[in-house]
């Protein structure tokens, strides 16, 4: 990596707008899980997600809850940030494709803008990394460490 593209890395701006996005993602993927497990239940979720005509809803419920709840809190810590965010990014594709296209673009009428916005930042993560304010640059930011990639 070029000296000036290792120096924008540790630009304390670049740092904190990961960061940000960080969190503020995570925050919003986690408290989706949440609602999927605590208020509407896995069963409930299941249910919905049948009537959306999503596949295999007794399957993908637990699965999408689960990668919200745990995706966001690890995205929060910046820990493994890359494959989770990857992931969620995968689940919103999803999301977009099978429920909220047909609806037009505005969430009060079922509509894809959240999950536009929330897989776009998603996916950001995963191409841009954590950055240096997160558990993966701390574990594997060093530039020897095959796992540096995650960072």
């Amino acid at each position: 990596m070029p000296p000036s593209a290792r120096q924008h890395l540790r630009d304390p701006l670049t740092t904190s707008a990961r960061a940000i996005l960080r969190v503020v993602v995570g925050f919003v993927f986690a408290a989706h899980g949440w609602q999927k497990y605590n208020e509407w239940t896995i069963t409930g979720t299941a249910a919905a997600f049948g009537e959306m005509g999503v596949p295999l809803p007794d399957v993908a419920a637990p699965v999408i809850a689960t990668l919200e709840l745990v995706g966001g809190v690890t995205l929060i810590l910046g820990f493994l940030t890359r494959p989770v965010a990857a992931l969620l990014a995968l689940d919103m594709l999803g999301a977009l494709v099978l429920v909220h296209l047909p609806a037009g673009v505005f969430v009060a009428n079922g509509g894809y803008e959240l999950v536009l916005l929330l897989g776009a930042a998603a996916l950001t993560l995963a191409l841009v990394g954590p950055g240096r304010a997160s558990v993966d640059h701390a574990l594997f930011g060093r530039r020897n460490s095959r796992m540096s990639v995650l960072a």
